[in-house]
Parts: structure tokens; sequence; C-alpha cells
């Protein structure tokens, strides 16, 4: 049975992933009336137990909360439409996530008399108290449930009942159909979702290298397609499958199974350059048993990307946002994100949001900032003396090491206290590198000149492209790359490395410069006052920092540890230098005797007796 659904799911993926634009399906024209027992019997034997479900007028409903509004109709009793009421698109559009030229939901069996789909058949509804509606509000506390019934000729009933609560993006749903799968041959039915990704942003390029198909098994493991798409891609999933989703840049739509799906097939294919509507086609396959149809409860998510939201869905369903890589993600869940909507719920300015939740971490950060300005300082008040050892070697890399290492630990200083603050800060700068570009609270939000933070600014648009730059000028980038400019040269002043080391740090700038072209202006401009604020702080920390008391210091440790036998990293460091010199000397004797050889064996050579012949 589990290959027979991996096959199907295989084959389907295959055929929708290239799929043309979907048409909305439509009512059938040879639908019967209710005393025509001829046609009556004439269906029966096309459709089976699902030849009364072939009668009826079609109407909408739609059912809506506060947040999210789903259009549905008796004929198909399925998705047809879905708006985020909070959100619009790039042009101020309402926001739909499907419609019914985008997205097509069947649910197919298979029965004696061939494939019937599930939402291909006309459905009456009603409101959970059995009352004929039209339109579902749900307002105050109540949740209200939406019921499409068809009767079946087996004298049973079909029901697909859609439960909305007050609030929130997440949409019940449960299949009651007593007895159904005793009308189906096989062993396997399949929800197949066809969907053509609407472009919602302002830059599709962005949006199409963001978005993405993914999966999560019921054993607690997880994967996605590619990004970055280039070709159709396929993958089929051979174990039980908890949930499903299509990610986009700030949206997910996501189906989840309160008892695992069998298997899965999900596909995708990019769209051409030219169609600037249309992100991707995506394609999700999903096999249940036959007896799994009646009581079949899902769970459908339309929502933003919203990690606090994602996560509370189901198991690992926050994994629809990517936080980065272990720890950089353990910063983004418990310290940016719980800062970053801390500070909303009293600044409604994203840009000072920003601005504060700078200072805040600058705050957090500055023993570690401290600790190694001290650290440079000090190794400042030694450049003297580093720079005699230099002389006095006369180029021998290996032996200044060794000196160099020998005279910070007679004065007591460790060369690796100025790194470990600095390494201890990266999951931070990193942490902001993933949360900026995903953070839907900065969609649409305007900050100075930039009318949008969550894109890049473009100050300055050129009528033409710069290789890995772009066709636009943007101006935090450029204020950022000014800043971290001007942070080198302030390090600079207190740094003892010298030579080419020393220019290094100012390439580095401008090849950010380049990178976060068309990054978002958030991220940025974070950058862009992180380096201010650091500038600042150091300004601030060099005022207190007195060279001379460092310089006493360092000499009181030096006359105190002058005849002391060392001890811990910093000796085990230097005798392992001293071995490394010892071998290196060790080998450049013995090339050396070789070459003596070789030159002597030359020697008797050339006397003109070659000593075989003697």
């Amino acid at each position: 049975d589990g290959a027979d659904s991996l096959t199907t799911a295989t084959q389907g993926s295959s055929a929708v992933a290239q799929a043309p634009v979907l048409a909305p399906k439509t009512m059938p024209q040879d639908t019967i009336s209710g005393t025509d027992s001829a046609a009556l019997a004439q269906k029966e034997a096309q459709y089976g137990v699902f030849a009364m479900a072939m009668q009826g007028p079609e109407s909408a409903i739609t059912l809506q909360n506060k947040h999210v509004a789903f259009n549905l109709s008796t004929y198909g009793a399925y998705l047809r439409q879905v708006q985020l009421k909070e959100y619009q698109t790039w042009d101020g559009q309402p926001l739909l996530l499907v419609t019914p030229q985008s997205s097509q939901f069947s649910l197919l069996v298979d029965t004696p008399q061939g494939k019937v789909d599930l939402y291909n058949l006309v459905y009456t509804a009603a409101d959970q108290n059995g009352q004929p509606v039209s339109s579902l509000e749900v307002n105050g506390t109540d949740t209200l449930t939406l019921v499409l019934s068809a009767p079946l000729t087996n004298g049973t009933t079909i029901e697909h009942r859609y439960t909305l609560a007050p609030e929130g993006y997440q949409l019940q749903y449960e299949l009651r159909a007593p007895g159904i799968d005793q009308a189906l041959v096989g062993n396997t039915a399949t929800l197949r979702w066809q969907n053509q990704l609407r472009a919602l942003e302002r830059r599709i390029d962005e949006s199409r290298n963001n978005s993405t198909l993914r999966y999560y098994t019921a054993a607690g493991e997880g994967d996605r397609l590619e990004e970055r798409l280039t070709e159709p891609e396929e993958l089929s999933v051979a174990e039980p499958v908890k949930w499903v989703s299509v990610k986009q840049k700030f949206f997910t739509s996501g189906i989840i199974a309160q008892q695992p799906f069998k298997t899965a097939g999900l596909a995708q294919s990019p769209v051409p350059e030219a169609d600037t509507t249309t992100v991707r086609s995506a394609n999700l396959e999903l096999n249940l048993a036959n007896n799994q149809l009646n009581g079949l409860q899902l769970t459908y998510y339309f929502g933003p990307n919203d990690y606090n939201r994602l996560r509370k869905v189901t198991d690992g369903f926050g994994k629809n946002m990517y936080l980065g890589w272990f720890p950089v993600s353990l910063v983004n869940k418990y310290l940016i994100i719980p800062v970053f909507h801390f500070l909303e719920k009293f600044i409604g300015n994203y840009g000072v949001i920003i601005i504060i939740l700078v200072l805040l971490i600058k705050l957090l950060l500055l023993p570690l900032s401290y600790r190694s300005y001290i650290s440079m300082a000090k190794t400042k008040v030694l450049k003297p003396e580093i720079d005699e050892i230099k002389e006095r070697v006369d180029g021998d890399m290996q032996k200044q090491q060794q000196e160099t290492m020998k005279l910070y630990q007679q004065v007591g200083v460790n060369p690796l206290s100025g790194c470990i603050p600095l390494v201890l800060q990266m999951p931070v700068l990193f942490a902001m590198f993933y949360f900026f570009p995903q953070s839907i609270e900065l969609r649409q939000e305007a900050f100075l000149w930039a009318p949008d933070l969550s894109t890049y600014d473009a100050f300055i648009n050129l009528p033409f492209t710069i290789p890995a730059y772009g066709n636009h000028v943007s101006l935090f980038t450029l204020l950022m790359t000014a800043s971290t400019i001007l942070y080198t040269w302030s390090n600079n002043q207190i740094s003892s490395v010298q030579g080419p080391m020393k220019n290094i740090g100012y390439i580095m700038p401008v090849v950010f410069m380049f990178v976060l072209n068309s990054f978002p202006a958030g991220l940025s401009f974070y950058y862009f006052v992180s380096n201010l604020v650091t500038f600042g702080q150091q300004a601030v920390i060099r005022r207190f920092v007195n060279e001379d008391k460092i310089r006493k210091v360092l000499e009181e440790n030096k006359k105190r540890n002058k005849n002391k036998k060392g001890g811990g990293f910093q000796a085990r460091l230097q005798e392992a230098m001293k071995n490394a010199e010892a071998q290196k000397k060790e080998r450049d004797a013995a090339k050396e005797a070789r070459a003596k050889n070789k030159a002597a064996g030359r020697k008797n050579t050339s006397n003109g007796r070659n000593p075989r012949r003697k």
C-alpha cells in the first residue's frame, strides 16, 4: 500500500510541476432534479453512491473572523479564496493567498465506477444548528462551524465541517462520511493542492528566492525544497507526514493532519522571469487510507510568518521561519524576537524600535566590549617591546612568535582575551542577518526616506546594472559602509597590527557594501546605528582607560614573573612553539646534510673517472 501511494504521489507531482495556469472548477452542466429517477439511475452508474450529490444550485458562502476571510461554494465545498484582512499587497490591493485562478483543491477517491473528486460534488450550506446560511462572521468569543452536506444513495450523508475561532489564522476541518470506505475500491485516497503562488511583494525576485515547500514527519523530522529554484524539483516522502506548507517570504499556507498522512509528494517549478504575477508553481499530494476519510481532521493555516504565532500551530511549524544555525537561532528566539515584540507594545515607529534595540543589545554586550578594548590597549602599550623583538630576531617569524609569547606570559597578557569577546558577540551580529529579512513587522513600514524597511531603500535608481551591486543605490548601506570604515579607523588607533593586515579592515566594509545593497533597509540601518553606538562606546571607554596605569601594571607583572616558571595555556603554547622550532632546526640540518652529500657526489663524478668503470 505504501509503495502504491508513493508512486501515485510522484506521478501526480510530475504532472503538476509542468502544469499551466489553473482554471477554476466549473459547475457540471448535467445536474439532475430530485424527481428524475431515470437521470438518477444514469448518474448512479457513473458516480455510484455519489450520484445524488450531482444536483442542486451553486451559491457562495463566506466564513470570516477579525483576521481572515474564507470564501467557499456549495459546489465543491473547498476553499476557493483566502484573504488576510489586516494585510495588503505591495500595490495596496487585498492580500489573497488563495484565489480560484491560483489554487485548486481536490480530494480524490477510487470507486467501482472510476475516480471521483469529493470537492467536485454539490452540497447544501448550514450552520452548526442546521440553519441555512450564506455568510458566517465570528464575533465575540463564539466559535462557529459551517457545515456543507450532501446525501448519498446508500442512505448516508457526507459532510465537510469548517470551524473558525473569533481570531487567528487557523481553520479547523473535519470530514464526516460514515461507511464511505465500503463504497470505495483500493486502499488510498489523495488530497491534492495545486497552487500558483501569487506575487505579493514589490520585488518578485526576492519573493522567488524566499519561497519553498516544507514537510514535517510524524517522527519529528522535516526538510524543505530549494528556495532559489532554477529547475523543476520533486520530493517523495515515503513515511507518515504530520504537516506540509507553502512558505513565501512573509506568509505561509499549511495543512496539518491530526492523524498523519501515509505518504506525501511535493513538487515545484519556476515560472518565466517575464511573469510578474506568479512566484512559482507548487503541488502537494497527501495520501491517506480510505478508512481515514470518515473523521478526517485537518487544520489549515493561512497567515503571517510570525515566529511566536507559527510555533503555536503544531510541533515543528515554527521551522517555516528559519532563524539561523545554532547558536544564532537561540539568540533570535530568546533575545531578539522577545525584545522586539516587547518594544512593539509601546512604540509604533519601527525605526525608533531598531535604535532602541541597538542600545539595549550594546548595553548587554558592554562588558565584552570593555574587555576587548582593554586587551587592545595592552597590546598597544607593548608595541615598542614587540618592535624590539622584531629587530632582534631579524625576520625569523617563528622566533618572533616565540619571543612575543614569552613577553605576553611575563606581563600577564592573554593574546586571546581580545578575540574571545568578539567571538561571543558574533551570534548576535548574525542573528540580525536572519531576523530582519524575514521580519513581517517591518513589511510596508516607512522610516525617513525608506518607504519599506523590509526591502532595500532605492535612494538613487541607476539607468544601468552594476554586477554584484544592482541598479540602485541604498543610502542606508552607504551610511553603514562609512560608519564601518570610521569604526575600523578608530580600532586601528589602539591596535598593534601593522603593515598590510592593518588595511584589510578597510576592504571588508566595501565588500559588504556590495553584498547588502539589495538587503532590507532595516538591516542596513541596524548595522549603521550599531556602528555609531560602538564608536561612541569606545570613545567613552577611552576616556576612562589610562594607558600609563596599564603600562605600570604590565611592568610590575613582568618584574614579578621574571624568574617564575609559567604554566597554563600560554606556557603550553610557548612550549609547543619551542618544539616546533627544534623540529624545524632538525629538518633544516638534515636538508643541509643531504645537499652536501649530493654536492660531494657530483664532485666525484666530474673528475673524469667513473667509479663503476674502474
